[in-house]
């Protein structure tokens, strides 16, 4: 199982240099991915959570993707019907050459009603219009005369029935985002029965949880993946191991944009994972 970091392209403390030491942090801890989240207009419903600086995610993957070698780069989630399908091929495909195929596409629906106002485009279809740009999507990237021969992953995100049946039609990964380890199991049998029903095979999964460690466990029903002690929160992916996970993507902002002016803590985190997950290095390849 591969494990990502959704890194912080957005708030008060992101600039360049923060981006370049948070994409070496990741590689340098042995994550496999480093992805970044997507908006345009800051209106005020993405700013509440997500203030500005906000930085583009394909402009970003493009600078990181050089200041890296080995770790994956990715969208958790891009958001299909802010861009014309044809630019989304274009972009993804020149990345991922550009990186020495290392994108990952994760793409949503969208949620910012005054954002999708601001853009020109109709809030109420973003479903069907989040489907109609994959399909457009796969079709550039099969026309070789274009695009190259593409084999670009893409994640389907999207929490609800409409968004686990658009991954089996649409998507070589589900990417579920920030859910407990129950609803998650639940879900993915539901996911093998839509897919068994369209006749389709099962989409991978890859789920993004939250990171927050803490000195005391966390119970609850309600206590989301990746929130606890440590312990918890490895029983936590090794029993998204067992279901079948192929990749999950840790989280570590909490919802305070003051966090990103302090990113030591999140650092910090993942370094507590990392110690754990991986085991140490032995051999010539240490002298």
């Amino acid at each position: 199982m591969k494990i990502g970091v959704n890194v912080l392209n957005f708030g008060p403390g992101t600039d360049p240099g923060a981006l370049r030491s948070w994409a070496q942090t990741v590689e340098g801890l042995g994550f496999d991915l480093l992805m970044v989240s997507d908006h345009i207009a800051i209106t005020s419903d993405v700013a509440e959570r997500y203030p500005a600086p906000f930085f583009e995610p394909f402009t970003t993957l493009s600078w990181l993707a050089g200041l890296t070698t080995r770790v994956r780069l990715g969208t958790t989630v891009l958001i299909a019907p802010y861009r014309h399908p044809l630019l989304t091929a274009r972009m993804a495909a020149n990345l991922d050459e550009l990186s020495g195929g290392r994108l990952v596409l994760g793409v949503g629906i969208g949620w910012a009603r005054q954002e999708f106002a601001a853009l020109g485009i109709p809030f109420e279809k973003r479903g069907r219009l989040t489907e109609d740009h994959l399909r457009d999507v796969r079709t550039a990237w099969a026309d070789t005369a274009s695009y190259g021969d593409r084999s670009i992953p893409v994640w389907v995100g999207g929490n609800s029935d409409a968004g686990l049946r658009r991954a089996v039609r649409l998507g070589d990964a589900w990417h579920p985002l920030r859910c407990t380890v129950p609803w998650l199991r639940d879900a993915a049998v539901r996911l093998q029965e839509y897919a068994d029903e369209q006749q389709l095979p099962m989409p991978a999964l890859a789920p993004r949880i939250a990171l927050h460690v803490t000195d005391e466990p966390v119970g609850g029903a309600q206590r989301p993946a990746g929130k606890g002690t440590i312990d918890q929160i490895m029983d936590d992916l090794d029993q998204l191991r067992l279901l079948g996970a192929e990749s999950v993507v840790l989280d570590p902002y909490n919802g305070d944009p003051g966090e990103t002016r302090h990113p030591q803590k999140a650092w910090q985190a993942l370094a507590t994972v990392a110690a754990h997950f991986y085991p140490p290095r032995t051999g010539p390849e240490q002298s």
